[in-house]
């Protein structure tokens, strides 16, 4: 699980990175034209992963694991809501953006094989206590990170960009380059 965590880590980093980069070609008005995504925008999708991944990342540093690398997140406050605006202008976001995915790593790093296995105590936006297994927690996090860049691709392809290669097997080590943990 952890070697999986890592390399999701990665992936997540080289995706957005890979986002931003044609996002930051676009014109400010297509960036933030309403296209009928959950989110309206790319602008306003990109920021909302990077929102909705503050709030699961301060709940993970309550994990009883107390992850160093996550102490960072101080400096950020908690979103209010999935659609809050932090950000103005893109390369703002793309700030954010690029320390988030720079803990997420650290993170990954850091995390025990044990720790998956803790349960999480948290509070979702709806003000309701949860409690849930951690290891399935971090698979949540990225997968609704790749199904929001789903989305974004989608949102490229209507504005005539084409985003390149975004499937994970680019990064998934070649058998005699694999080494098991």
């Amino acid at each position: 699980m952890k070697q999986n965590f890592e390399l999701m880590a990665n992936y997540n980093q080289l995706m957005n990175r890979q986002m931003y980069d044609y996002a930051e070609a676009l014109d400010v008005g297509i960036l933030n034209q309403d296209m009928g995504a959950f989110f309206h925008s790319i602008f306003g999708s990109l920021n909302h992963i990077v929102v909705a991944d503050i709030i699961w990342l301060k709940r993970f540093a309550e994990h009883e694991a107390k992850f160093r690398s996550l102490s960072e997140l101080a400096s950020l406050a908690r979103p209010d809501s999935l659609d809050e605006i932090l950000c103005d202008s893109l390369s703002d976001l793309s700030i954010i953006r690029e320390m988030l995915d720079e803990l997420i790593i650290s993170m990954t790093l850091e995390v025990q094989t044990e720790d998956f296995h803790n349960l999480l105590r948290y509070t979702d936006v709806a003000g309701i206590p949860a409690e849930r297994n951690f290891g399935l927690l971090l698979h949540h996090f990225f997968n609704h990170q790749t199904h929001h860049r789903g989305q974004i691709s989608t949102l490229f392809s209507q504005v005539g960009v084409d985003i390149g290669v975004t499937d994970l097997l680019q990064i998934i080590p070649n058998v005699e380059n694999f080494i098991e943990a």
